[in-house]
Order: C-alpha cells, then structure tokens, then sequence
C-alpha cells in the first residue's frame, strides 16, 4: 500500500483527503504544521509529499526548499494562490507538480497515480542506462549523471530528461511530454514543463542560455540533440 504525506493545516480537508485516498488503497499521513510534517517526513518512509502553501508556522515554499536538502521524494504543491508566478516558484525550487485550490480530489488523485507510476520500473522492460558523451541516464537507478556526478534532479525532472533522451531526434511538443508522462492536460499559459527544462539545462549543459544537448523547437517543444549530447 503506498504511503503519502499530507502537510495541511485545514483539517476538515486534510480528512476528507484520508478518507478518499483510502478508498484507492493509498494511505494519507496528515500533519497540520509544518514542523510536525517534516519531523516525520525526515524518521518515516514515503511515496509522495503533498504540501500545502499556505500553513501556520512555514511557508510551504520554504518548506520544499528544506525538504529537498534531503530528499528527492515526488512534491505536488497545493496553493490557494493561483497567480502563475507562485505556480513558477514552486517548480524553480523543486516542486514536481502543483495544484491550485479548490480543486476536484479526483484530479488530486489522478496526478498521484501518474507520479506513482512514473517512479515505478516495469519489470517487463530490460533495465539500461542511456549514454550520450559524458551524460549518463540510468532508468534502473533513475539517476542521471554527468562527468559520473549525480544530478540533482526531481523524480518529474528525471522523467523528462529520461523521456526526451529516450526519443532522441524526435522534437515532442509540451502536450505530447506531459502525454506520455501522465500528467494533466496543460493550457495556453501552462509553463510547467518550460520551468522544469529550464532547471534541466542549468545541471547538463555547458551553457544553458546556449543549449547543445536539448534544444527549443520555437512554436513546438523540444527535442534532445543526438549530435550535440
């Protein structure tokens, strides 16, 4: 049974997520401070972290920052602020995925699940590493290194990279990515995918204001260069 953090200070929501979740076979661990959370996100063992922006005594950005000195567990942030640039922020400093309030916990539940499986191997599938000059990706390890030096990267930003590197040549639009990742469909606006690339490029390339290795197809997507990798 697959075991998730919930750090929400509303605690008629934090149970009603408990109760749902269980329903689904996922068990929700739930702590209303920020402090509490951590404490046990630093002593137990979890799949997932939900975190909420908005609590008493931290702010849940200050929060993901902390969490991510220590651990690569998947983020989704869940904010009442909808402002894009919040939206940015969580992503820049290491959130997967975010969802502003209110939202439907079906749709919570659904990017969950796809973060979930993305972070599980399939047996069926040979394990290999991907290895473009000094860049090595390994799906076994899901751990990508440079130089033989792990990056550090989110469990989404591995996802990306690994995707991309794994179609080589091929250009993928932002909705095809977030397609064959199992995220939610994205908007006119969504720049989810454009941050996490920017962070991308900022570990594996020389330059990243002059990429080489994954490239901006304008009006497009993008595509990871097998000459330049």
């Amino acid at each position: 049974m697959k075991q998730l953090l919930l750090i929400e200070d509303d605690v008629r929501q934090a149970a009603m997520l408990k109760e749902f979740f269980s329903l689904s076979g996922i068990t929700l661990h739930t702590y209303h401070t920020g402090a509490t959370g951590l404490k046990e996100l630093r002593t137990g063992t979890f799949d997932a972290l939900l975190l909420d922006v908005m609590l008493p005594d931290r702010d849940g950005f200050d929060i993901c920052r902390e969490v991510r000195t220590f651990s690569n567990i998947p983020i989704i942030m869940l904010t009442a602020k909808g402002e894009e640039t919040d939206r940015i922020v969580g992503l820049e400093i290491g959130a997967d995925d975010y969802l502003p309030k209110p939202f439907n916990p079906r749709e919570l539940l659904a990017r969950v699940k796809a973060i979930l499986r993305r972070g599980r191997n399939d047996p069926s599938q040979p394990a290999s590493a991907l290895t473009f000059g000094k860049l090595e990706i390994s799906d076994e390890e899901r751990v990508a290194r440079l130089n033989g030096a792990p990056l550090d990267l989110t469990a989404y930003q591995f996802d990306i990279l690994h995707t991309l590197a794994k179609h080589a040549g091929r250009v993928m639009s932002r909705d095809a990515l977030m397609a064959v990742l199992g995220g939610h469909e994205l908007d006119a606006f969504d720049r989810s995918i454009d941050v996490h690339i920017s962070r991308i490029r900022a570990q594996i390339e020389d330059n990243p204001k002059k990429p080489k290795r994954i490239l901006t197809i304008r009006g497009i997507g993008y595509v990871f260069s097998k000459l330049q990798a």
